[in-house]
């Protein structure tokens, strides 16, 4: 079993910088790919950024160099470091783990309750 809980979302400028985090319980933290996904109102959930358990990380083409994913395995937490936001990055954020999660929400068993991001422009 593990549990995630999303930090770190609000009310931001377009142009503005948030990070946000994702603690998760378990001891096996390390083992688990994570995933970044968001969800706008009457908008289908997508795939935002991941990391694999080993460090690889991938990200959808609309964030590619402006939003950064990280994992700190010490502290069982993820971060999405995102930067140079826009109106349209306004959404609900959630965190996913799975062992063998990659881009699809399906392949994730575990996810957070998500974090509100507020871009104004």
């Amino acid at each position: 079993q593990v549990q995630l809980v999303e930090s770190g979302g609000g009310l931001v400028q377009a142009g503005g910088s948030l990070r946000l985090s994702c603690a998760a319980s378990g001891r096996t933290f390390s083992s688990y790919g994570m995933g970044w996904f968001r969800q706008a109102p009457e908008k289908e959930r997508e795939f935002v950024a991941g990391i694999s358990w080993s460090g690889s990380t991938y990200c959808a083409d609309f964030v590619k160099g402006r939003f950064t994913v990280s994992r700190d395995n010490a502290k069982n937490t993820v971060y999405l470091q995102m930067d140079s936001l826009k109106p349209e990055d306004t959404a609900v954020y959630y965190c996913a783990a799975d062992r063998y999660g990659r881009y699809f929400a399906k392949e994730y068993h575990y996810w957070g309750q998500g974090t509100q991001v507020t871009v104004s422009s």
